[in-house]
């Protein structure tokens, strides 16, 4: 895989993406579909899947290609392939709250490699450059250029005064006794995948998710805290978050700065 050609064409998708998404949600009124899982459904997911889904293919035509809205047609995966959310968060695309994300990423032999987390309405880009390592791009966000970059680092922590993230939509009382086996210093909360990219930058310590989640929602941001020192690791027993699994359903998960010293399950 050529990671820099497929960087450039990540990068744009997600941003051509990005502009579809948002020309929908400041429409004056957009139709909200339950799918069979209950889930909601757009036109904003559809659109941005459509157009993601065809600058892939058209780019990469011999990599498997595995996307949400498309979930019902994919078998099992390949050693290599890619894995879209056209829209994570439409519950916060709904609700006009603005924590909603493109997300697209490289799977390799079970691990994000690389990955492009966009949130076109609050302005913030992230991704892993052709090496692996992560940055946040700052700027006009030009699908043809790169505009300025920075590095982002997880935090130095060391298990005191944690910032903790968690889920706006998925908060329940599991996951407030988990984080209640820390010592916080303070939380915050943000939608979809944004919240492993504030663990990346350092923002956040310690995302735990004791919930239902898919590959496609977790891959992307995965590879950008991966790619800023992170770790994403299963629940249960502490070891990596695998990908390619039947059915691409996670397992309970914990994303961290490595100098957090995980509690048990």
């Amino acid at each position: 895989m050529d990671h820099d050609r497929l960087l450039t064409v990540m990068r744009r998708l997600s941003i051509e993406a990005g502009a579809t998404i948002m020309d929908i949600y400041n429409s004056d009124d957009f139709d909200v579909r339950a799918k069979s899982d209950d889930s909601p459904v757009t036109a904003a997911d559809e659109a941005a899947d459509a157009l993601i889904s065809a600058g892939l293919r058209a780019e990469f035509p011999d990599v498997v290609l595995v996307t949400e809205e498309q979930a019902a047609t994919h078998s099992a995966s390949a050693d290599t392939f890619l894995i879209v959310d056209p829209l994570d968060g439409t519950k916060e695309f709904v609700h006009r709250r603005g924590d909603f994300t493109v997300n697209i990423a490289l799977v390799e032999k079970g691990v994000p490699t690389r990955g492009v987390v966009y949130a076109p309405a609050k302005g913030r880009m992230f991704f892993t450059q052709a090496d692996g390592t992560s940055v946040e791009e700052t700027g006009a966000f030009d699908p043809d250029h790169v505009g300025s970059t920075k590095d982002i680092k997880v935090s130095n922590s060391d298990n005191g005064d944690l910032m903790v993230v968690a889920s706006k939509s998925h908060r329940d009382e599991a996951t407030d006794a988990y984080i209640g086996q820390y010592n916080v210093k303070d939380m915050t909360s943000a939608g979809s995948s944004l919240k492993f990219c504030l663990v990346a930058t350092g923002e956040a310590d310690l995302y735990p998710r004791l919930g239902r989640t898919m590959e496609w929602d977790t891959a992307a941001g995965h590879a950008v805290l991966v790619g800023a020192g992170g770790k994403v690791v299963r629940f249960d027993d502490h070891e990596p978050l695998a990908y390619g699994k039947t059915g691409y359903a996670n397992p309970f998960f914990i994303a961290h700065a490595p100098g957090v010293k995980l509690k048990p399950a």
